[in-house]
């Protein structure tokens, strides 16, 4: 019996954020509060404002955070794509792990309970223009047990080739311009070193575990085929964000083209903005970012709207073992779940940020399931998180009461 929570009269009573550096990158973690002395916690997607969750706090004080589904429909009107969702989002993941807490069961049971006790990890790791030097790389997670890689091979690797890139001048330093739009061209040449790159890679890792291939780089559609037709014989797991996700019909063209599975989907937000690519078979994998994509709930949709359509989902993540959590908790009630990325093996103490989980976390390229209520763990390690705040935000849950009133009038309609 829980003797700690009705949950009928929880109420939150504040929301604070700390910013964290190097968890693998820049995150806010969202601490939401409530009268009976529970606290839940969230996180904001890498590299996106805090302001994004504090902006949310006047909707929220007063609230049942038990209410999941009606608050989520509430403040979903003030996410967006990108990092743009990261406010939404990582809300979304307090709330869930507040409403754990309050019932006394994990967060999957909350999504309808579970498909496996363990969810596969895959290894991002660092680039290297040498693929010898990638391929050790690549071998040394391996020894530590992933049993599924990923690495990056894009134009990166060919600008300093002469005679492997055409581009118009300034094309280098543009990057913010979408890919059908800056006139970068693949040669012939660049084509074959890029393919030189996988292959020297694919030999040494070996032929027997599955590797994904992202970052190609800000080069339209007709080089995207040329350069993964190349690939083709190297069997890979997937060609990541290839086009901007927004292009239905030339991801449509790349999927029906190639024979490599396609795969998309870290920057959309909300399930219903996932359809015109599975309604068109434009991907063979939906790639949602749970901290852009609506958090536990909306991603496990997202992955039920994938399966209707016999696609896959794999999950993008690069956050603490917060967010990482919240992904587990969503790839264990996912039944068409692939894998689970893990962006922070480089990270000696990213497992202590956080308490009551087993030290691996990851294990076997695995991520056993927690059972313990909400997103699973015991508390923050507060020594750690104030070793580790941004310089820019050096304040450790600060009180946010310049957000309590913020100016408001939310209905969408007269």
């Amino acid at each position: 019996m829980n003797t700690h929570s009705r949950p009928s009269d929880l109420r939150i009573t504040d929301l604070r954020v700390a910013s964290l550096v190097g968890v693998p990158f820049r995150s806010t973690i969202v601490r939401i509060d409530t009268n009976q002395g529970i606290s839940g916690y969230g996180e904001v997607r890498d590299g996106a404002s805090r302001s994004f969750a504090l902006l949310l706090k006047a909707r929220l004080i007063g609230e049942n955070p038990c209410n999941v589904d009606r608050l989520f429909r509430a403040i979903k009107q003030f996410g967006h794509h990108g990092r743009q969702g990261g406010g939404v989002c990582g809300v979304e993941m307090a709330l869930m792990d507040l409403a754990g807490k309050a019932y006394g069961v994990p967060a999957y049971a909350l999504a309808g309970g579970k498909f496996r006790d363990r969810v596969l990890c895959y290894a991002d790791t660092p680039n290297s223009p040498d693929p010898q030097v990638l391929a050790e790389r690549l071998i040394g997670r391996r020894k530590l047990g992933y049993q599924f890689l990923k690495m990056d091979v894009g134009i990166n690797l060919l600008w300093d080739v002469p005679g492997a890139l055409i581009a118009p001048p300034g094309a280098r330093e543009q990057t913010t311009t979408m890919h059908p739009f800056t006139g970068i061209r693949v040669t012939d040449k660049g084509v074959d070193l890029l393919a030189e790159h996988v292959a020297t890679v694919r030999e040494a890792v070996g032929y027997d575990i599955p590797l994904a291939v992202d970052h190609f780089g800000h080069i339209g559609v007709d080089s995207c085929l040329r350069v993964g037709r190349a690939l083709e014989p190297f069997a890979l797991a997937w060609l990541e964000d290839l086009v901007p996700w927004q292009f239905t019909a030339q991801w449509r063209e790349l999927t029906t083209a190639l024979a490599t599975p396609t795969c998309t989907g870290e920057d959309i937000y909300l399930a219903e903005n996932f359809r015109p690519l599975l309604e068109a078979e434009a991907i063979r994998i939906v790639h949602p970012d749970p901290a852009t994509s609506g958090g536990i709930l909306e991603t496990k949709r997202v992955g039920d709207l994938a399966e209707e359509h016999g696609v896959a989902m794999a999950l993008h993540m690069a956050a603490s073992p917060i967010a990482t959590l919240a992904s587990a908790h969503i790839a264990a009630a996912t039944h068409n779940f692939l894998a689970l990325e893990h962006h922070a093996v480089d990270v000696p103490w990213w497992n202590d940020l956080v308490t009551g989980l087993p030290n691996p976390l990851i294990e076997d390229g695995h991520i056993t399931v927690p059972d313990k209520p909400g997103l699973g763990f015991d508390n923050i390690n507060e020594e750690l998180f104030r070793e580790h705040l941004d310089p820019a935000f050096p304040g450790f849950f600060e009180p946010s009461e310049v957000w309590d009133t913020e100016i408001r009038r939310d209905r969408l309609w007269s």
